[in-house]
């Protein structure tokens, strides 16, 4: 088993900024890819970022040149800096951690919300 932490989220006029933090703990040596999704209401989660153990990123096209996802496998977190807020960002954001067999783990979640 793996739990996810997340912290960071909050409350942000739009252009500012936001990172997100996420603690992994558990059976770290299961997982590979760790990263972002979001679910704003009444949509469905979608991907936010990903990075895997060995530095691999991907991102939604939406927010590629404001986000940007790092990690750090000594300390088992992963982060999200996010830059140049919109309203359209604001949503749950959800860790993800998947096993290199492809299993999700999932955090509680933490809001963000982008004022116009």
């Amino acid at each position: 088993q793996v739990q996810l932490v997340e912290s960071g989220g909050g409350l942000v006029q739009a252009g500012g900024s936001l990172t997100l933090s996420c603690a992994a703990s558990g059976s770290i040596f299961s997982i590979n890819a760790m990263g972002w999704y979001r679910q704003a209401p009444g949509k469905q989660r979608e991907l936010v970022a990903t990075i895997t153990r060995g530095g691999n990123t991907n991102y939604a096209d939406s927010v590629k040149g404001r986000f940007t996802i790092s990690r750090d496998n000594a300390k088992n977190t992963v982060s999200l800096l996010m830059n140049s807020l919109k309203p359209e960002d604001t949503a749950v954001y959800f860790c993800i951690g998947r096993t290199y067999v492809n299993v999700p783990y999932w955090g509680q979640g933490t809001q963000v919300t982008v004022s116009a």
